[in-house]
């Protein structure tokens, strides 16, 4: 249990030995300023107006009766009726000396565990991947390692679109190729441009566009021919999206790949069981399920279309059929969907849908994890200066190139293979930081600079935090997990410190419950400021006292240890010298 959640629970036990009603949360957060101590308790002004009551009289009641000496040093009631709680330094002592164990180190995943299905990348394999995939892959990868390392059973799931009418297209520009397989294999290695030369022969001659859609007629009624043609192009397409998974440092595997042409044999009995269930309408032909809680601008409801009229199937259907796979066969406890802000209808419309038909129980959290859009600096979505998408591997080329001029300019003496490692982590990380601390509703605008600064809340800022104590060590001739000893706080950089690295585990069960790691980066960056202030306000190798050059080391130790374990749950690398 966090100290958070601890003091948490004392108060509100206390709450209610003054009179408040049972379940009254104490609301305990961390203070917003150092003058209102550690932590701020504002749960007695509404247990307080419910009861009648003058809120400082029942704060004050409640602090009488709450039993917090062992955590706290002062406690006092402030304005209308806040408890503000300092800690001691021996509160903080102990939490710094089970830090590693108990903060840092993952918990285990037992059959009790919660199992959470992260839905997240799910690239269209028709196409390499671009900058519109980047906030579904990173943000998702981020939440999975943080889930994970919370002792949630994770299932990755990564969706990709491997089916529909654009395959008949590019199956049928393949067919025309495939009497040269050399030619085929050369033109496969340009996605992008296969894709692009076969949709400009889609649309200027119509012999070709026929063939494109009698070849997805024959795609879906099992046509040997077809199939291998698609089998050989998703093959090099998932190639593609694996080598970009590689250099991101995503954990996403073929294992973890359930793409929309798994559920294919599914969707008529989708559909069959919503007509079971009562809830399907024909409308113009095609076959919907509408729902009284969801209505247009005209008052009249909106429909989830599941068949077209010509027998085909939506997106809608394919999802429905992915929420009862994930709710009976997977056993999922909760689904998190990191897909952009442009699908939040459409998914409390599935979601809605799914609860209705009996595809997943009310006790199963379908969670959809809208994010914004990326744009660049003139405001507008991120693209080349000719308009056209940014393949993502193009973004990561000029973030290792940007990086690297950025390593040799400050240590130039560095041999080129060292400079190279270290431009790859910085860059790759800038990339991925610069997204994930900002808040995942918001749109944000890509910046080189900002990214790759080293000032302000940015990855190379952390990065070379913890360099800074990796030199510590170095300096000191000892390996960083040797340093275990009593720590003292005397000195306020100290304290605020070890404030600030004992916070960390409650900041990730708020980023667990929702879904916002950029409250991970923005504590990383608190830890480092919080670091940096230390380093220079407190000799540490200089410290003429063994026992207190010990106390900082270690303190360094834990300070390197959060940085190091919190960079890795974003996903990003550190290196020990830059």
């Amino acid at each position: 249990m966090t100290l958070r959640a601890e003091l948490e629970r004392r108060l509100s036990a206390a709450l209610e030995r003054a009179g408040a009603p049972p379940g009254t949360p104490a609301i305990v957060q961390p203070a917003t300023r150092a003058g209102f101590g550690d932590y701020q308790a504002n749960g007695a002004m509404g247990a307080a107006k419910k009861l009648g009551r003058p809120p400082r009289e029942l704060a004050e009641t409640a602090l009488a009766e709450a039993d917090l000496d062992d955590l706290v040093a002062h406690a006092e009631i402030a304005g209308p009726g806040f408890i503000n709680l300092t800690l001691s330094d021996a509160c903080l002592g102990g939490q710094l000396a089970a830090f590693s164990a108990e903060v840092i180190a993952p918990r285990p995943v037992t059959d009790a565990s919660p199992r959470v299905v992260v839905d997240y990348s799910s690239p269209n394999l028709a196409k390499e991947m671009h900058v519109g995939h980047l906030r579904s892959t990173i943000i998702g990868d981020a939440m999975a390692r943080i889930l994970e390392h919370t002792g949630h059973a994770v299932l990755r799931q990564n969706h990709v679109g491997d089916w529909g009418t654009q395959f008949g297209m590019l199956l049928a520009f393949m067919a025309e190729m495939s009497s040269n397989e050399d030619t085929l294999a050369h033109e496969l290695n340009d996605l992008e441009t296969f894709y692009r030369h076969a949709k400009e022969r889609f649309d200027a001659d119509p012999a070709f566009a026929q063939r494109a859609r009698d070849t997805v007629v024959r795609l879906q009624r099992g046509d040997p021919v077809c199939l291998k043609l698609w089998e050989q192009f998703i093959e090099v397409s998932m190639q593609h999206c694996e080598a970009v998974y590689a250099r991101l440092g995503v954990g996403l595997e073929r294992r973890h790949v359930y793409a929309e042409s798994a559920y294919n044999d599914d969707l008529a009995q989708v559909v069959a069981d919503l007509d079971t269930a009562g809830l399907l309408t024909e409308s113009d032909g095609a076959q919907c399920v509408f729902l009284d809680e969801f209505k247009g601008k005209d008052d009249k409801p909106l429909p989830l279309i599941v068949q077209k009229r010509d027998g085909g199937y939506l997106y809608a259907t394919t999802d429905l059929a992915a929420i009862r796979h994930r709710c009976r066969n997977l056993r999922a406890d909760r689904v998190l969907y990191f897909v952009d802000n442009r699908q939040s209808l459409h998914f409390r419309l599935v979601f809605a849908v799914a609860r209705a038909a009996g595809f997943a129980s009310e006790q199963t959290r379908l969670e959809h994890m809208p994010f914004g859009t990326m744009l660049g600096e003139n405001g507008r979505p991120f693209a080349t200066r000719s308009g056209g998408v940014v393949r993502l591997t193009e973004l990561l080329d000029e973030a290792e190139h940007r990086a690297y001029a950025l390593v040799t300019e400050k240590n130039p003496d560095l041999a080129e293979t060292k400079r190279r490692e270290i431009a790859r982590v910085v860059g790759i990380g800038a990339v991925k930081y610069a997204d994930l601390s900002k808040h995942r509703t918001s749109d944000y605008v890509f910046s080189w600079d900002g990214m790759l600064s080293f000032d302000g809340n940015t990855a190379p800022y952390l990065q070379y935090a913890y360099t800074r104590v990796q030199s510590l060590f170095r300096r000191a001739g000892i390996a960083p997990g040797t340093t275990d000893t009593t720590i003292s706080l005397a000195e306020p950089a100290e304290r605020t410190l070890a404030l600030r690295l004992v916070q960390l585990p409650e900041t990730l069960e708020i980023v667990v419950r929702d879904g916002l790691p950029h409250l991970l980066c923005s504590h990383l960056f608190d830890i480092a400021v919080a670091f940096m202030a230390f380093y220079e306000q407190c000799p540490v190798l200089t410290a003429e006292d063994p026992a207190l050059r010990d106390s900082r080391m270690a303190l360094a130790q834990r300070t390197g240890t959060a940085l190091e374990t919190g960079l890795d749950l974003l996903g990003i690398a550190t290196v020990d010298r830059m």
